[in-house]
């Protein structure tokens, strides 16, 4: 791969993060869907399904990271608050 081709699937995939960073959950599993009935097709290329499942474990991590904020952000007010565990 050259040089300039290495740059600019960079300069896409860090894009492509923040793009995925300002996606809500409900944004991104609506997305997570569309991934999936691509990949359901018949008419896919094999580099197609490969971009498509790349694309799919990256809105995942992105909403595992996101709950996971939640849940930090839930717990920390329990111990603050004195409420009862999540």
């Amino acid at each position: 791969m050259e040089d300039g081709e290495k740059q600019r699937m960079a300069k896409e995939k860090e894009g492509s993060e923040e793009k995925e960073q300002a996606l809500s959950l409900e944004e991104a599993y609506a997305q997570i869907e569309e991934v999936i009935s691509r990949l359901e097709t018949e008419e896919i290329t094999l580099e197609e399904s490969f971009t498509q499942y790349n694309k799919g474990m990256a809105l995942l991590a992105h909403c595992n990271a996101t709950i996971d904020q939640v849940e930090k952000k839930v717990l920390k007010i329990n111990e603050d608050g004195g409420l009862d565990e999540f």
